[in-house]
């Protein structure tokens, strides 16, 4: 009996000790994701270079590009932690910038909250919330643009006659569904959402979003084409680039369903294979840009990761977030590129730099 009990100590302690990746070298940690503070505190946890193990040679190159291209800031976040934050030609941490474009990503996220909470649905036809006459479209064809279309950007209207969202300049192209441009006519969505719900676009944001995240200070601008413009600092672009890493998640809070998030972040129609819900996809077979019926072949950013979607505005407003990486990097500005929309040659320079910061 003995010796049974000695063998059965010796065969526990040699399981103990053994492991497949040996005992030299134990399987790593995975870092927690981390979140800033709700209250918009200036307290943001972060994390060198040097921990990363990144190439400590390669920032300054991409510093020098980013103050060459008229830059005004720059983030990477790692797991929610800070691990570059830089501002250049005045600009600071606590000046607001436009987001332009980039900001259809907020209204697509506030539609998806109103739609959870019982609002509304996107499937359902434009002018059951705000009304008919929305439009100068015959009724039958205005009839068939859902919410959806205005997400997807598949209204069918016209995306030659510029800003203007009136009546009078939202005409006929094609049935919805059957051809994808890139149109403002989505700021639409905010008079769904507020017509739905009761409230001001204003207030349902900032109660449902923006203070959620701590996005503090951050505002609605009003344009004389009857869109809205979002400003805000850089750190408040950074928390909702985090929130839309971890999938609608905030710190444990699902802000936004993760299933209307996923549609939010994927192919949304069969035309541009790169377009989700307002969010522009890379890595994928072809794309179309805007104000072009084109279709290019390969992925939008060919250096930038194949998984990464991407939040985009005139003059180079940027949110990329790699959810291979944990990673969400932030870039406000002025125009890269004296010829620029919300894509540029910019974006693939810019991600050969970054890159090489950890390759």
């Amino acid at each position: 009996m003995k010796k049974y009990f000695s063998l059965l100590i010796l065969a526990v302690l040699s399981f103990g000790c053994s492991s497949d990746s040996g005992s030299d070298n134990p399987t790593p940690v995975e870092e927690a994701m981390y979140f800033p503070p709700s209250d918009g505190s200036s307290t943001w946890d972060t994390k060198s270079i040097a921990d990363l193990g990144w190439n400590q040679s390669a920032v300054q190159p991409l510093l020098d590009y980013l103050q060459l291209k008229n830059s005004k800031s720059f983030m990477i976040l790692v797991n929610g932690r800070i691990v570059m934050e830089n501002y250049f030609n005045g600009h600071t941490a606590t000046t607001p910038w436009y987001w332009a474009s980039a900001g259809k990503t907020l209204t697509s996220t506030v539609t998806g909250i109103a739609e959870q909470e019982g609002f509304l649905n996107i499937n359902n036809k434009v002018s059951d919330y705000i009304g008919t006459g929305w439009t100068s479209i015959p009724l039958a064809k205005e009839n068939l643009i859902t919410c959806r279309h205005l997400l997807t950007m598949s209204s069918g209207l016209d995306d030659a006659l510029g800003d203007d969202v009136s009546p009078a300049n939202l005409q006929y192209v094609a049935d919805a569904g059957t051809r994808w441009a890139y149109h403002n006519v989505y700021v639409k969505l905010q008079d769904v959402v507020s017509q739905a719900t009761g409230q001001t676009w204003t207030n349902y944001f900032n109660t449902k979003l923006r203070d959620k995240l701590g996005m503090t200070g951050g505002s609605w601008i009003n344009t004389s084409d009857g869109l809205r413009t979002y400003w805000s600092t850089t750190r408040n672009m950074a928390r909702f680039g985090l929130m839309a890493l971890n999938k609608g998640k905030w710190n444990g809070n699902q802000v936004i369903n993760e299933t209307y998030f996923n549609s939010a972040t994927n192919t949304s129609q069969t035309i541009n294979l790169a377009y989700g819900y307002l969010w522009w996809l890379n890595g994928k077979a072809s794309y179309h840009l805007p104000q072009s019926q084109l279709q290019l072949n390969g992925s939008i950013i060919p250096h930038g990761p194949s998984d990464m979607f991407m939040a985009l505005g005139k003059n180079d407003q940027k949110i990329y977030v790699i959810p291979s990486k944990k990673m969400v990097v932030i870039r406000m500005g002025d125009a890269a590129d004296t010829v620029n929309m919300a894509l540029s040659d910019f974006d693939d320079v810019l991600w050969q730099k970054i890159s090489a910061l950890y390759q």
